[in-house]
């Protein structure tokens, strides 16, 4: 007899973590569910209610660690990922995405015994100074989108159009190349970005090209971090977080399946899909 319940009660187990992978990754709605397992509805809930998502082992290790954060909702969810190892060893949700939350992430990897050797990230060039003496490598794709929001992927004018060239070639050049493809732009275009203009609410004198103006001034703040990875070869440091796209993607896409989740069931979800490869 006794038996016979530690069976059923492994095969309730079995099944309910097989239940609430396909309720995860295979973004299955309860209704699919309910016909699948030939269940009712309430039974499908009950038992996506009552998975507990294992907690994983993590080996400490020396890493580079890829950091970014995604919005879902209100909140952010900040991930910490071992590139090489294709394993997220760090997860948190923060309200806001700030530097804050590279300093509670290496404290917490450190903590576990992780030895991070180098951090690429999306653009807060702050964490240079935040840990001194560490590799910072500013990702090639968050420059890219930083000076289309400025310029547009359509741009009109003919600066605009020749900074938009240049920037689509920095994933393919070397540090030297691009430098000085962005240094000639600058010369070439220097007089042409002094123009001023009468803002006519004001009646005062400011910048005609303010747009291009920041463009210019974003490379220039994270040129000394878009080409760490060519200063530290043995490391082998992404020039991008893309390691990370396929954890966000499929996150986004199944909590957007399962519009509604409350947001205890949101972050177990999060926390299965981050757990995965």
């Amino acid at each position: 007899m006794i038996q016979f319940q530690l069976k059923k009660k492994k095969d309730i187990s079995k099944t309910r973590e097989k239940l609430w992978s396909d309720f995860c990754f295979r973004y299955s709605t309860v209704e699919t569910l309910t016909e699948k397992y030939k269940k009712s509805e309430k039974w499908v809930r009950n038992q996506l209610e009552n998975y507990v998502v294992p907690e994983k082992i993590f080996t400490p290790r020396k890493m580079v660690a890829v950091m970014d954060a995604t919005r879902v909702g209100k909140e952010w969810f900040f991930v910490a990922r071992d590139p090489h190892k294709k394993e997220n060893v760090y997860s948190e949700v923060f309200q806001f995405e700030s530097t804050y939350c590279y300093q509670l992430a290496m404290q917490d990897l450190k903590e576990r015994g992780f030895d991070v050797v180098a951090i690429v990230g999306d653009g807060k060039v702050a964490v240079s100074w935040l840990f001194k003496g560490l590799p910072v490598q500013m990702c090639h794709f968050h420059m890219k989108q930083i000076i289309i929001r400025c310029i547009t992927r359509n741009p009109i004018l003919p600066a605009g159009i020749e900074l938009l060239e240049i920037i689509n070639k920095l994933t393919f050049s070397k540090e030297a190349e691009f430098v000085l493809l962005y240094t000639n732009w600058c010369k070439k275009w220097d007089e042409f970005l002094k123009e001023k203009s009468i803002n006519p609410n004001t009646l005062k004198s400011v910048p005609t090209h303010r747009k291009l103006i920041s463009a210019r001034g974003s490379i220039k703040r994270h040129l000394p971090f878009l080409f760490t990875f060519e200063k530290y070869p043995h490391l082998n440091i992404p020039n991008t977080t893309n390691s990370l796209d396929g954890s966000f993607k499929k996150l986004k896409t199944s909590i957007a399946v399962h519009a509604g989740l409350s947001r205890e069931r949101k972050l177990k979800m999060v926390k299965t899909l981050l757990n995965g490869k």
